[in-house]
């Protein structure tokens, strides 16, 4: 539901004398162990799930019954944005928003019932996926049975009324008060069932920033004893998330670098900026996830058409080589270039034969199955003549290597890049024809090019 965190937005909001809660500074955590991740992330993609305009009908169904599809595209991690029942109280536009939950142990009648979500989670399981859900723990809706059942769960203004979260628009939600554990039992309770009775495999939890670090460190420390490989993914950049709480954080700021970059805002070493950042602030063995459209990007930003024209593909092709855990957002993968709606049903037109298709379902076969494209694989940039236009890194693990050359500008270039592990031979994954390098290799590539070759031992 938010862009990134800067320090220049923390000092705003600290200085707001109507905040309630000081948000949580940045603490760089370089040189600590992180939390790490789960084996079986490490070679996920994961695929974004917008469950109301997945299909015309909007149900858990369509999903369930599209899952060979997604199979067939190689993702392998599912992602479902909320699924409970939704505020009708303040509610925004004629449906509302999925992050204004009104019953956490609930599913949206909107969505189906919950032997329909139940039927999609094992059907997902027999066919090979994990299935993590959205989970929103700073707010509930006004109309939530909590506010009137344990008023002392919320955050009260001076007059004693409910709050909306400080510094947002969310009017159509309430701010919950981390200062009362018992928020914390109830959550963690609610967070268990759906683990226990339905067999999720982890959550990414809604504005992350906005709530504590120690309430996510007490509560998953919880979960984690009801499942120990469950996948938590912060929607947030704190570097403390990631020490004893989250497995994975948000890329927000590689997100912006894309952007800027595609843009001709900033130049493209812009990207060894950001990594440098991520490197210096993250715990030891921290993850991030990169991606190029996810819900908000679509819906308030704009497509990856809009932002990233004519670099959308090669763009795509960064966020699965780096170091990290890559995400497709629901119908990226057949070109989708429009904005979804997001308060009222506006289904996708799903589409066969899509040139992005094979694209995408040539990245995830990769991801999954190279060994040097692994979370947590080595990484570095290749030296090139063209640093300002030709990007290329080198990931190695297990004596098995992908490089990936981009050229991410609308300009055509040729450059001499150097490094000795580039030589030998090296198969095209997208063409499939081989080609010799020795370490000093020159690469001419048009406006946009981009190559990924594997190592042909």
């Amino acid at each position: 539901m938010i862009t990134r965190f800067t320090a220049r937005l923390l000092a705003g909001l600290l200085s707001c004398t109507s905040l309630i809660y000081a948000a949580e500074l940045p603490q760089p955590s370089a040189g600590q162990p992180a939390m790490g991740t789960p084996e079986w992330i490490r070679t996920s993609v994961i695929y974004e799930i917008n469950v109301r305009q997945y299909s015309a009908s909007g149900k858990f169904a369509a999903v369930t019954a599209d899952l060979p599809r997604l199979k067939d595209l190689g993702v392998n991690t599912l992602w479902l944005m909320p699924i409970h029942p939704i505020g009708e109280l303040n509610r925004k536009g004629p449906l509302g928003s999925y992050y204004a939950v009104k019953d956490y142990l609930g599913v949206s009648d909107e969505f189906g019932t919950e032997q329909e979500f139940k039927q999609l989670v094992d059907a997902a399981h027999a066919q090979g996926f994990r299935v993590i859900l959205d989970w929103v723990g700073n707010h509930t809706a006004w109309d939530n049975p909590l506010a009137t059942q344990h008023p002392d769960y919320f955050v009260h203004d001076a007059k004693g009324a409910f709050t909306p979260p400080t510094g947002f628009d969310w009017t159509d939600v309430i701010q919950l008060d981390f200062k009362n554990p018992a928020v914390l039992d109830y959550q963690a309770k609610a967070m268990a069932h759906w683990v226990k009775a339905f067999g999720v495999d982890g959550f990414r939890c809604d504005f992350a920033t906005g709530v504590p670090t120690v309430f996510w460190n007490e509560l998953f420390a919880r979960l984690r004893a009801v499942r120990s490989d469950l996948f938590l993914l912060a929607e947030s950049e704190l570097p403390q998330h990631q020490l004893r709480a989250f497995n994975a954080s948000y890329g927000f700021e590689m997100m912006q670098t894309i952007n800027a970059v595609a843009q001709g805002r900033a130049g493209v070493s812009h990207i060894d900026n950001t990594l440098a950042r991520s490197k210096v602030e993250l715990p030891t063995g921290g993850a991030l996830i990169y991606y190029t459209s996810n819900h908000d990007e679509n819906s308030w930003q704009g497509t990856e058409f809009e932002r990233l024209g004519r670099g959308t593909a090669p763009f795509a092709v960064l966020a699965f080589a780096l170091d990290g855990i890559p995400l497709i957002y629901n119908g990226q993968e057949i070109g989708l270039d429009r904005r979804l709606e997001f308060f009222e049903r506006d289904p996708i037109t799903w589409s066969a034969g899509h040139p992005l298709t094979a694209f995408y379902r040539t990245l995830c076969q990769l991801k999954r199955t190279h060994p040097a494209l692994r979370t947590g694989a080595a990484m570095h940039r290749v030296a090139s003549t063209k640093n300002e236009s030709v990007y290329a890194l080198l990931r190695e693990a297990e004596n098995q290597r992908v490089f990936v050359v981009l050229n991410l500008t609308a300009r055509d270039t040729s450059a001499d890049l150097f490094d000795p592990a580039l030589a030998g031979k090296w198969k095209d994954v997208f063409t499939g024809e081989t080609c010799e390098l020795s370490a000093v290799a020159n690469f001419n590539l048009r406006a946009w090019a981009y190559r990924i070759l594997t190592h042909v031992p």
